[in-house]
């Protein structure tokens, strides 16, 4: 089969495009911006891609045109189509489909899928919940929002009967607005978290939950007649409430003191329990309780394909993460200090905080972390959770935003912070307030769900200037 991919840069759709030609497929694509690093390996695949939207890829007569969720109807202020290729196929007739749904179809068909569901942590969850199965000798299959460092991928198929999915609740294409996650039909469902985001799509935090419900009534039930399980943090109000819509499947709770599945300790070193009994230790380097409760989604998610939770413990002491979830980008030496630069993905209040917050319990006393970040995400661009910001950087010592293309006025919002907190549109102005305020023995957390025009390399380049 001959598939052409719209918006085949996106990390869903070029890890669709990734699992395609492993499986023999012959794959092209197009997209606004092919660049790398995701253009790259498209091209190292074999997979030829162009540049736009054009309608002359109609000649290309694939078998399948299959839609990334980037393409609309939208016009341009001359009326002409923004995606004119789109406008082609429907125009022909052509056959087309979701990414969803070709996956579901041609990938999900038959396999135990474990679909790692949530407002934050999906992609480090679902890196994990792969890798302990890997350990388990199980050689799953997966599709991951990022790259896990174990593989150096973010999508294979695997030889075994597991794959595990990042299931996002963002909608599927412009013809269908249900969410993503609805098409993969789980086996193994994990609800980590869910609170309010996505405010381009969802009126509210209802309108979330009751898709969160429709993902519910897609995993089997139990008994004779089923083996389906839902993992579901038992710390999330929100959560009681989808369970509460209905629910026919075998459920894990984790994460509160009544749950099956609970940590004692730190976060980088801890013991598993189920149901009050130890069952497994993880020592590891990575920070924040939030990683402990993702671990432990995980683990209970692996149990239910039979990896014990001893063994599941232990693949996690050599689990390296995801590439921008809290990833050092280089280390800079002074007279007074090291001064560390990360790359970290959080773009939502709540990632906000816990990101700083775990960076801050491995800190000394007197280190600083120096929060840097722009407010990119649909939802921060439109400013529904601008007043959570001074919040979610209470454990910063010193806070700077990018404020460019937003709406509304981020030096009102973060008035609260006084001298902690800078606020410019311009990223040179932004490494040059950095540059002078750091000193050595700092932290500097780069926050952003996109490039953040790279920020990182410029910092690093300008501190060794310096």
């Amino acid at each position: 089969m001959h598939i052409h991919i719209l918006g085949i840069c996106g990390t869903f759709m070029g890890g669709l495009a990734a699992l395609a030609r492993e499986a023999g497929h012959k794959v092209t694509g197009c997209d606004a911006g092919v660049y790398p690093p995701m253009s790259d390996q498209l091209r190292a695949l074999g997979i030829d891609l162009m540049e736009g939207y054009g309608a002359d890829q109609v000649a290309l007569e694939p078998d399948m045109y299959v839609v990334g969720n980037v393409v609309s109807r939208a016009h341009l202020n001359d009326g002409k189509s923004k995606f004119p290729l789109m406008e082609a196929i429907l125009d022909a007739g052509l056959p087309y489909t979701s990414g969803p749904q070709w996956l579901a179809e041609h990938v999900l068909q038959g396999r135990h899928v474990i679909a790692i569901a949530g407002t934050h942590g999906k992609t480090t969850t679902t890196a994990m919940t792969s890798w302990i199965l890997e350990h388990a000798g199980l050689q799953p299959g997966f599709l991951v929002g990022g790259v896990p460092l174990n593989f150096g991928v973010s999508a294979r198929l695997g030889q075994g009967q597991a794959f595990v999915i990042e299931a996002d609740e963002y909608d599927t294409a412009f013809f269908d607005k249900r969410s993503k996650f609805v098409h993969y039909r789980p086996r193994t469902a994990v609800l980590n978290n869910l609170e309010f985001d996505h405010a381009d799509i969802f009126d509210n935090l209802a309108a979330i939950e009751r898709q969160f419900h429709h993902l519910l009534r897609t995993v089997p039930g139990t008994g004779a007649h089923g083996s389906g399980r839902i993992v579901v943090n038992g710390l999330e109000e929100s959560l009681g409430r989808v369970l509460h819509m209905g629910c026919w499947s075998e459920v894990r709770s984790f994460g509160a003191a009544v749950s099956d599945f609970t940590a004692q300790g730190e976060a980088q070193d801890f013991d598993v329990l189920f149901q009050g009994q130890a069952v497994g230790h993880v020592t590891w380097p990575l920070t924040g309780n939030h990683n402990q409760l993702n671990a432990l989604a995980a683990i209970a998610a692996a149990e239910h394909l039979g990896v014990d939770p001893q063994l599941a413990a232990q693949a996690l002491a050599s689990f390296e993460n995801v590439k921008r979830r809290m990833e050092l980008r280089g280390t800079v030496q002074t007279a007074n200090g090291n001064i560390n630069v990360y790359d970290d993905f959080a773009h939502h209040p709540t990632a906000i905080r816990t990101t700083v917050d775990g960076l801050r319990r491995t800190l000394k006393a007197g280190e600083r972390i120096l929060a840097v970040f722009e407010p990119r995400s649909n939802t921060m661009k439109l400013g529904t959770m601008k007043s959570q910001l001074p919040w979610s950087l209470e454990q910063a010592d010193l806070a700077f935003c990018h404020s460019a293309g937003l709406d509304w006025d981020a030096n009102e919002v973060l008035a609260t912070m006084g001298a902690r907190a800078v606020v410019t549109n311009n990223i040179d102005a932004l490494v040059s307030q950095v540059s002078q305020a750091v000193r050595g023995g700092d932290h500097i957390l780069c926050m952003s769900n996109g490039g953040f025009s790279g920020v990182h390399a410029k910092l690093l380049q300008t501190l060794r200037n310096k």
